[in-house]
């Protein structure tokens, strides 16, 4: 765990469309921290699950193939944001989570994370840029929560 970081009970992933990056990050963070955690993830805004996505979750034994996307207004309609900490991982979703916290006490990082959807190719290079995210996603995980 990171030094100085504590481990919260409650973990919300934000992005911009809960379509991609934040669905892989609650599915890898659900899976290592086990029953202790409530983990979720919202966008800004939402879009379909990405295909490349739920293939490159498979591959590392995760299926996200039942998310559905939902805004962060959905996730606090439906289940309010009772959060410890909302890690964002796009600016857009930055600026939304920090907006929240004059009414919400939950703390904020922010994790820049690159959007595989921009990159272009044939299937095996696109999926590429979609295991580096999650790999990428799973070592920050890894290194602040454990």
């Amino acid at each position: 765990m990171a030094a100085g970081a504590s481990r919260p009970k409650a973990v919300l992933f934000l992005c911009a469309f809960n379509s991609v990056r934040s669905p892989m990050a609650a599915a890898l963070l659900a899976q290592m921290a086990g029953e202790g955690m409530t983990v979720a993830s919202a966008g800004v805004r939402k879009d379909i699950l990405d295909p490349f996505a739920m293939a490159a979750m498979l591959e590392a034994g995760i299926d996200i193939t039942a998310h559905e996307p939902r805004t962060i207004e959905e996730l606090e309609d439906l289940e309010g944001l009772d959060f410890d900490l909302i890690v964002t991982l796009s600016p857009e979703a930055h600026h939304t989570a920090l907006a929240l916290t004059h009414r919400i006490g939950a703390a904020v990082e922010y994790w820049p994370t690159a959007d595989p959807t921009a990159t272009e190719g044939n299937r095996e290079q696109r999926l590429d840029a979609y295991r580096s995210v999650r790999d990428q996603l799973t070592a920050r995980i890894r290194a602040r929560f454990f």
